[in-house]
Protein backbone atom coordinates (compact mmCIF):
# COMPACT_ATOMS: atom_id res chain seq x y z
CA UNK A 1 0.00 0.00 0.00
CA UNK A 2 3.28 2.33 1.04
CA UNK A 3 4.38 1.95 -2.75
CA UNK A 4 0.85 2.56 -4.15
CA UNK A 5 0.83 5.84 -2.23
CA UNK A 6 3.98 7.17 -3.53
CA UNK A 7 3.09 6.20 -7.20
CA UNK A 8 -0.15 8.04 -6.96
CA UNK A 9 1.56 11.09 -5.77
CA UNK A 10 4.38 10.75 -8.81
CA UNK A 11 1.59 10.78 -11.27
CA UNK A 12 -0.62 13.30 -9.52
CA UNK A 13 1.56 15.91 -11.25
CA UNK A 14 0.17 16.88 -14.78
CA UNK A 15 3.53 17.06 -16.29
CA UNK A 16 5.39 14.29 -14.84
CA UNK A 17 2.49 12.41 -16.01
CA UNK A 18 3.27 13.44 -19.60
CA UNK A 19 6.81 12.75 -18.80
CA UNK A 20 6.39 9.40 -18.09
CA UNK A 21 4.09 8.57 -21.01
CA UNK A 22 6.24 9.68 -23.72
CA UNK A 23 8.91 7.91 -22.26
CA UNK A 24 6.79 5.06 -22.56
CA UNK A 25 5.59 5.44 -26.26
CA UNK A 26 9.20 6.36 -27.54
CA UNK A 27 10.56 2.66 -26.51
CA UNK A 28 14.11 4.41 -26.41
CA UNK A 29 16.64 5.76 -23.35
CA UNK A 30 15.76 9.97 -22.99
CA UNK A 31 18.29 12.69 -21.72
CA UNK A 32 17.87 15.25 -19.08
CA UNK A 33 18.12 17.79 -21.92
CA UNK A 34 15.50 15.45 -24.66
CA UNK A 35 12.76 16.05 -21.76
CA UNK A 36 13.50 19.61 -21.04
CA UNK A 37 12.98 20.81 -24.72
CA UNK A 38 10.20 18.54 -25.21
CA UNK A 39 8.21 20.00 -22.45
CA UNK A 40 9.70 23.19 -22.68
CA UNK A 41 11.13 23.42 -19.14
CA UNK A 42 14.65 24.28 -17.57
CA UNK A 43 16.63 20.83 -17.23
CA UNK A 44 16.99 21.13 -13.67
CA UNK A 45 12.95 20.49 -13.59
CA UNK A 46 13.20 17.93 -16.09
CA UNK A 47 15.87 16.69 -13.84
CA UNK A 48 13.64 16.67 -10.70
CA UNK A 49 10.69 14.66 -12.81
CA UNK A 50 12.47 11.83 -14.12
CA UNK A 51 14.36 11.47 -10.71
CA UNK A 52 10.85 11.17 -9.10
CA UNK A 53 9.83 8.85 -11.36
CA UNK A 54 13.19 6.82 -10.84
CA UNK A 55 12.55 6.63 -7.15
CA UNK A 56 9.35 4.80 -7.33
CA UNK A 57 10.77 1.90 -9.73
CA UNK A 58 8.73 3.50 -12.92
CA UNK A 59 12.28 4.24 -14.41
CA UNK A 60 15.72 3.36 -14.36
CA UNK A 61 19.11 4.88 -15.32
CA UNK A 62 22.68 5.08 -15.84
CA UNK A 63 25.79 7.22 -17.65
CA UNK A 64 26.99 7.46 -20.14
CA UNK A 65 29.99 8.34 -21.53
CA UNK A 66 29.96 11.55 -24.29
CA UNK A 67 33.61 10.65 -25.80
CA UNK A 68 34.11 14.39 -25.80
CA UNK A 69 35.35 14.75 -22.49
CA UNK A 70 32.99 16.55 -19.28
CA UNK A 71 30.53 14.98 -17.56
CA UNK A 72 29.09 11.89 -18.81
CA UNK A 73 25.47 12.18 -19.88
CA UNK A 74 22.81 10.11 -18.12
CA UNK A 75 20.04 8.16 -19.71
CA UNK A 76 16.65 7.13 -18.26
CA UNK A 77 14.44 4.38 -19.66
CA UNK A 78 11.50 2.27 -18.52
CA UNK A 79 11.92 0.36 -15.45
CA UNK A 80 10.84 -3.77 -16.09
CA UNK A 81 9.59 -3.58 -12.75
CA UNK A 82 5.64 -4.23 -12.93
CA UNK A 83 3.63 -1.40 -11.87
CA UNK A 84 0.37 -2.28 -10.12
CA UNK A 85 -2.28 -0.42 -8.55
CA UNK A 86 -5.06 -1.95 -6.42
CA UNK A 87 -7.30 -0.82 -3.31
CA UNK A 88 -7.05 -3.06 -1.99
CA UNK A 89 -4.29 -5.04 -2.86
CA UNK A 90 -4.56 -8.01 -5.73
CA UNK A 91 -1.83 -10.28 -7.19
CA UNK A 92 -3.51 -11.32 -10.62
CA UNK A 93 0.14 -12.23 -11.31
CA UNK A 94 0.44 -14.83 -9.19
CA UNK A 95 -3.08 -16.09 -10.14
CA UNK A 96 -1.71 -16.03 -14.00
CA UNK A 97 1.37 -17.92 -12.69
CA UNK A 98 -0.88 -20.78 -11.16
CA UNK A 99 -3.40 -21.14 -13.95
CA UNK A 100 -0.88 -21.50 -16.34
CA UNK A 101 1.10 -24.28 -14.70
CA UNK A 102 -2.53 -26.12 -14.16
CA UNK A 103 -2.95 -25.59 -17.78
CA UNK A 104 0.59 -26.68 -19.01
CA UNK A 105 0.54 -29.50 -17.11
CA UNK A 106 -2.64 -31.18 -18.66
CA UNK A 107 -0.57 -31.22 -22.04
CA UNK A 108 -0.68 -30.39 -25.43
CA UNK A 109 -4.64 -30.40 -26.07
CA UNK A 110 -4.60 -28.13 -23.01
CA UNK A 111 -2.14 -25.98 -25.16
CA UNK A 112 -3.80 -25.81 -28.05
CA UNK A 113 -6.81 -24.96 -26.20
CA UNK A 114 -4.77 -21.53 -24.85
CA UNK A 115 -3.83 -20.94 -28.48
CA UNK A 116 -7.70 -20.82 -29.62
CA UNK A 117 -8.68 -19.04 -26.92
CA UNK A 118 -5.80 -16.42 -27.73
CA UNK A 119 -7.72 -15.82 -31.20
CA UNK A 120 -10.84 -15.57 -30.07
CA UNK A 121 -10.46 -13.00 -27.19
CA UNK A 122 -8.06 -11.39 -30.53
CA UNK A 123 -11.31 -11.09 -32.70
CA UNK A 124 -13.61 -9.92 -29.24
CA UNK A 125 -11.18 -7.17 -28.64
CA UNK A 126 -11.62 -6.45 -32.83
CA UNK A 127 -15.40 -6.62 -32.55
CA UNK A 128 -15.79 -4.44 -29.52
CA UNK A 129 -13.57 -1.85 -30.55
CA UNK A 130 -15.78 -1.63 -34.13
CA UNK A 131 -18.58 -1.42 -32.05
CA UNK A 132 -17.16 1.41 -29.96
CA UNK A 133 -16.04 3.36 -33.05
CA UNK A 134 -19.54 2.42 -34.91
CA UNK A 135 -19.88 5.79 -36.32
CA UNK A 136 -18.25 4.73 -39.58
CA UNK A 137 -20.40 4.39 -42.43
CA UNK A 138 -20.65 1.23 -44.93
CA UNK A 139 -17.19 -0.27 -45.54
CA UNK A 140 -14.23 0.67 -43.79
CA UNK A 141 -11.29 1.68 -45.73
CA UNK A 142 -7.67 0.28 -44.95
CA UNK A 143 -6.75 2.51 -43.25
CA UNK A 144 -9.60 3.00 -40.38
CA UNK A 145 -9.07 -0.63 -40.14
CA UNK A 146 -5.66 -0.40 -39.72
CA UNK A 147 -6.53 2.52 -36.66
CA UNK A 148 -8.80 -0.13 -35.25
CA UNK A 149 -5.98 -2.32 -34.50
CA UNK A 150 -3.71 0.10 -33.81
CA UNK A 151 -6.07 1.30 -30.68
CA UNK A 152 -7.12 -2.13 -29.45
CA UNK A 153 -3.49 -2.96 -29.50
CA UNK A 154 -2.83 0.30 -27.12
CA UNK A 155 -5.87 -0.55 -25.01
CA UNK A 156 -3.71 -4.16 -24.76
CA UNK A 157 -0.80 -2.47 -23.60
CA UNK A 158 1.05 -3.42 -26.48
CA UNK A 159 2.32 0.41 -27.82
CA UNK A 160 2.52 -0.79 -31.70
CA UNK A 161 4.28 0.71 -34.31
CA UNK A 162 3.23 0.04 -37.80
CA UNK A 163 4.24 0.46 -41.68
CA UNK A 164 2.51 -0.54 -44.64
CA UNK A 165 3.91 -1.18 -47.85
CA UNK A 166 2.67 0.48 -50.94
CA UNK A 167 0.25 -1.88 -52.51
CA UNK A 168 -1.48 -2.38 -48.85
CA UNK A 169 -0.77 -5.99 -49.24
CA UNK A 170 1.47 -5.94 -46.57
CA UNK A 171 1.54 -4.70 -42.84
CA UNK A 172 4.84 -4.95 -40.75
CA UNK A 173 4.38 -3.70 -36.98
CA UNK A 174 6.90 -3.84 -33.89
CA UNK A 175 5.93 -4.18 -30.38
CA UNK A 176 8.06 -2.96 -27.99
CA UNK A 177 5.82 -3.82 -24.56
CA UNK A 178 4.46 -7.30 -23.68
CA UNK A 179 2.29 -6.99 -21.28
CA UNK A 180 2.44 -10.71 -20.41
CA UNK A 181 6.34 -10.27 -20.19
CA UNK A 182 6.49 -11.84 -16.18
CA UNK A 183 4.64 -14.83 -17.33
CA UNK A 184 6.75 -15.04 -20.47
CA UNK A 185 9.64 -15.16 -18.87
CA UNK A 186 8.65 -18.62 -17.14
CA UNK A 187 6.35 -19.95 -19.87
CA UNK A 188 7.73 -18.20 -23.22
CA UNK A 189 6.45 -20.95 -26.10
CA UNK A 190 3.15 -21.15 -24.61
CA UNK A 191 2.64 -17.45 -23.74
CA UNK A 192 4.20 -16.08 -27.21
CA UNK A 193 2.57 -18.81 -29.66
CA UNK A 194 -1.03 -17.22 -27.10
CA UNK A 195 -0.14 -13.80 -28.28
CA UNK A 196 0.70 -14.65 -32.05
CA UNK A 197 -3.06 -16.45 -32.29
CA UNK A 198 -4.32 -13.10 -30.38
CA UNK A 199 -2.36 -10.97 -32.99
CA UNK A 200 -4.03 -13.38 -35.97
CA UNK A 201 -7.68 -13.02 -34.87
CA UNK A 202 -7.24 -9.05 -34.21
CA UNK A 203 -6.24 -8.65 -37.68
CA UNK A 204 -8.46 -11.80 -39.29
CA UNK A 205 -11.88 -10.00 -37.32
CA UNK A 206 -11.20 -7.17 -39.77
CA UNK A 207 -9.00 -8.32 -42.98
CA UNK A 208 -10.37 -11.92 -43.24
CA UNK A 209 -7.95 -14.51 -44.08
CA UNK A 210 -4.14 -13.03 -43.16
CA UNK A 211 -0.79 -14.58 -43.11
CA UNK A 212 0.90 -13.38 -39.85
CA UNK A 213 4.93 -14.20 -39.64
CA UNK A 214 7.16 -13.33 -36.41
CA UNK A 215 10.14 -11.76 -37.42
CA UNK A 216 11.75 -11.01 -34.11
CA UNK A 217 10.90 -12.21 -30.57
CA UNK A 218 11.45 -10.05 -27.41
CA UNK A 219 12.10 -13.30 -25.21
CA UNK A 220 14.83 -14.72 -27.64
CA UNK A 221 16.97 -11.09 -26.95
CA UNK A 222 15.84 -8.94 -29.66
CA UNK A 223 14.65 -5.05 -28.46
CA UNK A 224 11.28 -5.83 -29.93
CA UNK A 225 8.48 -8.00 -31.11
CA UNK A 226 8.26 -7.71 -35.07
CA UNK A 227 5.58 -9.13 -37.31
CA UNK A 228 4.75 -9.09 -40.71
CA UNK A 229 0.90 -9.63 -41.74
CA UNK A 230 0.81 -10.33 -45.19
CA UNK A 231 -3.44 -9.90 -46.66
CA UNK A 232 -4.08 -12.94 -48.67
CA UNK A 233 -7.77 -11.90 -50.05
Amino acid sequence: MEQTLKITSVLSDPTRYYIYQYITNKHKEVTVQEIADQFEIHPNVARLHLTKLEDVHMLVSETQKTGKGGRPSRLYRLSDDVIQLHFPFRDYQLLAKITMQTLLSLGEPAKQALYETGKRFGRELIDQEVKRTSHFGGEMTFEQKLNIIRQASVMSGFQPEFEVNEDKSKVYFQIYNCPFKEIANEHSESVCNMHFEYLKGMFEALYGTVELVERENMMQGCESCMYKAVFTN
